[in-house]
């Protein structure tokens, strides 16, 4: 898969997910047990698209 793709579905996963943690938050507070997993699963994702970016 060329790059730009990997690019655009990873932006596409992080803002799914940022949004997706933010909904959690706003219903649990932000340090229950499935924000943070949802922020951890983030944080992968973030990750990867820097590594991404630096190559």
């Amino acid at each position: 898969m060329r790059a730009m793709s990997k690019k655009h579905i990873l932006l596409f996963q992080i803002n799914h997910k940022r949004k997706r943690m933010y909904v959690k938050a706003k219903r649990f507070g932000f340090t229950h047990p499935e924000v943070v997993a949802v922020s951890q699963e983030l944080d992968t994702l973030l990750n990867k698209y820097q590594r991404i970016n630096s190559l």
